[in-house]
């Protein structure tokens, strides 16, 4: 889903708002997000999930194209943790598929 689509959800749930109003939400929430993360703070959207940051240390990586060893610097990344009802959710869509790789 990218963000135009998930704005059109949300519009087509909530026909009382105008679209550039809820444009304007989505786009503040993400922005927020992004910068308490710049700032290495904690985001946690309960039954969601949790954004953090983490750090990956220095290490000699390779060229993929000619083998050659590279040096790549420290650097932080943004990591993402799926809440337990998240989880549950696609625990329980993953069960109620019916397997295409057992044959009946």
């Amino acid at each position: 889903m990218t963000r135009s689509d998930l704005v059109k959800r949300l519009a087509a749930a909530n026909p009382h708002l105008l679209q550039r109003d809820i444009e304007r939400i989505v786009n503040t929430i993400f922005e927020e997000i992004a910068a308490a993360l710049a700032r290495c703070d904690r985001v946690e959207l309960r039954g969601f999930g949790a954004f953090s940051v983490r750090r990956r240390e220095a290490r000699t990586g390779r060229n993929p194209r000619t083998g050659e060893p590279v040096s790549v610097p420290q650097k932080l990344v943004p990591h993402f943790k799926t809440g337990k009802e998240l989880r549950d959710r696609l625990s329980a869509l993953e069960q109620a598929r019916p397997n295409p790789s057992v044959s009946a």
